[in-house]
């Protein structure tokens, strides 16, 4: 291993230890999963951490899921979640690649999702994104989501996918600058969360929480949470 190699392996061994320690500081012995964001980094991050035990990976961009899948050497050993918002188009590539898409937030995309899903032969698992902002910011957003109380109708549909697993509830905390409470967004999600488990019982994911606010979300019941930055460094090339 080059000099470069093995301080960047280092690098991220510390940062994937402070990110548990967090986690672990909060979630008052609860298992809480780490989504590792590494949409912008290159595929040979996803190889060292693979290699320090961190195996489930977002990408929000099909081109560059798609092209880590490829290039990962055992790619079928690590979860590749599809963080992105969903363009009709790129369902069958993503279908592909992505084990899980966590930002199903259309009705009418469920239908073309479960072909896709079929023609890639598997299960893909989809969480339905909820939007957590505040009611006066929500029109014209383009972080996506549906309203809380269209939550229902998603599991309904959902059920009538064979292809498709739902696996819970995703969600986005409201950005400060709007002046919510971030804490009360993730009880707002952790609500649609119960509302989906109690329509299906094995729904029980609630993916909630970045580097700013990962605590709030554990406190408020997340089950995983999606860090990036905390864990690869400063993005230098955001899309």
């Amino acid at each position: 291993m080059s000099e470069n190699a093995s301080f960047r392996a280092r690098e991220l061994g510390q940062n994937l230890q402070a990110a548990h320690d967090r986690i672990d500081a909060v979630s008052e012995g609860r298992r809480v999963d780490l989504l590792v964001i590494s949409k912008t980094y290159p595929s040979s991050d996803i190889h060292i951490l693979s290699g320090l035990g961190q195996h489930a990976f977002g990408e929000n961009r099909d081109q560059e899921g798609k092209g880590k899948y490829v290039e990962c050497e055992n790619p079928d050993s690590i979860s590749w979640h599809m963080v992105g918002q969903l363009q009709s188009k790129k369902l069958n590539s993503i279908a592909r690649w992505a084990d899980t898409v966590e930002t199903l937030d259309r009705l009418e995309l469920i239908i073309p999702l479960d072909r896709a899903a079929a023609q890639a032969n598997k299960k893909l698992r989809v969480l339905i994104q909820v939007n957590l902002d505040p009611v006066e910011f929500r029109e014209g957003m383009n972080r996506g989501g549906v309203n809380p109380e269209a939550v229902p109708d998603f599991v309904t549909e959902l059920e009538k996918a064979p292809h498709l697993t739902l696996g819970g509830v995703m969600g986005v905390g409201p950005h400060p600058e709007m002046g919510a409470d971030v804490g009360a967004a993730f009880r707002q999600l952790a609500g649609a969360a119960a509302l989906v488990k109690k329509l299906n019982p094995e729904a029980t994911m609630i993916s909630a929480g970045m580097t700013g606010d990962l605590e709030q979300a554990i406190r408020a019941g997340a089950t995983q949470v999606r860090l990036g930055s905390a864990i690869l460094g400063e993005r230098h090339n955001v899309q």
